[in-house]
């Protein structure tokens, strides 16, 4: 069965991008295995406990699977790029938050749009299994979407797409269809390596094979202000500039976002672009609640936020957060009062 018509859905339910790739194990598997086996995950135990076995097979999800449908929304805004707004020594007294999550919870937006499109095709071809995926889902998504044509996966491991960019949130519909394969592109990087140099952490090195490259999750900043629970070790919390949550600059130097599309989503647009960082240090944890409800931000938890605020500050060279971060030291929880006494040492350091 052809393809064409599915795609013509995709797009009249919301998603610039879509493919169809076949739902079998992919090449990148054993990859993932190695990656996982090796400790670059980090304490991220959702990537190596025993959904990390269902990722290999999309039919350990679907037992009834031949498609799957892959999909891209597109989320970038028209709002500067962190890179630029926080060149040289200018604003320093803002906080950043990854482009991503600027808006409403794309989990919800892209789960809404791909059950639009299951009943969509159902209307157009008859009752057929499926099973909606939004990144939770133990699914090697990236790789897939290669193969269903949306893209080539950059060094940086994002999917970039040569026309539109890497700003994209990724979603799949498993399917009991037999549909058409499309043909992943070239890889388009060539010898580019902007996203490695300008990463402050080094977290993209070198794969094994010393062929290609990978993400070593363990020095990711997303990594440390969103996953990692715990201390943020000592050594890497300088290099995390103002970043409050999540990183966007291996995607900001990328070439081809340099003229990314923008997105016409309303849900995507943010509730307050790069918010001061005193600001978000004087949030209660009901306020935090309040201020970032239904947005992935909450992903972070307050005590963890509080954190890289703090560090956030340290880095700031700003002397008028000694008094927030004098607040933040005298927490009851130590995870922040002590990534607020380091970050006033930091402070001192420059008197």
């Amino acid at each position: 069965m052809g393809s064409e018509w599915v795609k013509k859905l995709t797009g009249e339910c919301g998603f610039e991008l879509a493919g169809v790739t076949s739902a079998i194990p992919t090449a990148d598997a054993g990859t993932f295995q190695d990656w996982a086996r090796r400790g670059l995950a980090g304490e991220m135990a959702y990537l190596t406990d025993y959904r990390a076995g269902l990722r290999l097979d999309p039919r350990q999800l679907l037992p009834s699977a031949r498609s799957i449908v892959c999909v891209g929304k597109l989320y970038n805004g028209p709002e500067p790029y962190s890179t630029r707004l926080f060149s040289g020594f200018s604003r320093q007294d803002l906080g950043w938050i990854s482009r991503y999550a600027w808006g409403d919870d794309y989990h919800d937006l892209m789960r809404a749009g791909l059950k639009q499109l299951a009943q969509r095709m159902a209307e157009a071809a008859g009752p057929f299994e499926h099973k909606i995926c939004v990144d939770t889902a133990p699914l090697l998504e990236r790789s897939y979407a290669r193969l269903a044509g949306l893209g080539w996966i950059g060094k940086n491991t994002c999917l970039i797409n040569q026309k539109q960019g890497s700003w994209f949130f990724l979603g799949e519909l498993l399917t009991s269809l037999d549909l058409a394969p499309d043909t992943p592109p070239p890889d388009r990087c060539g010898t580019c390596t902007r996203c490695i140099d300008a990463c402050p952490t080094a977290a993209i090195r070198p794969s094994p094979d010393s062929v290609g490259w990978e993400l070593d999750a363990r020095l990711c900043i997303s990594y440390f202000t969103i996953e990692l629970r715990e201390d943020v070790p000592e050594e890497n919390r300088g290099a995390m500039g103002n970043h409050v949550f999540g990183c966007d600059i291996c995607q900001d130097v990328c070439p081809w976002n340099q003229r990314a599309t923008v997105s016409r989503e309303t849900g995507f647009a943010p509730r307050e672009f790069a918010p001061p960082l005193a600001k978000l240090a004087s949030l209660t944890e009901e306020e935090f609640a309040e201020v970032f409800r239904g947005s992935p931000v909450r992903r972070a938890k307050y005590r963890g936020f509080l954190r890289n605020v703090a560090i956030a500050m340290g880095n700031s060279g700003q002397p008028e957060f000694r008094a927030p971060l004098a607040r933040l030291a005298e927490s009851a929880d130590e995870l922040v009062a002590s990534h607020a006494r380091w970050a006033l040492a930091e402070l001192g350091k420059l008197e």
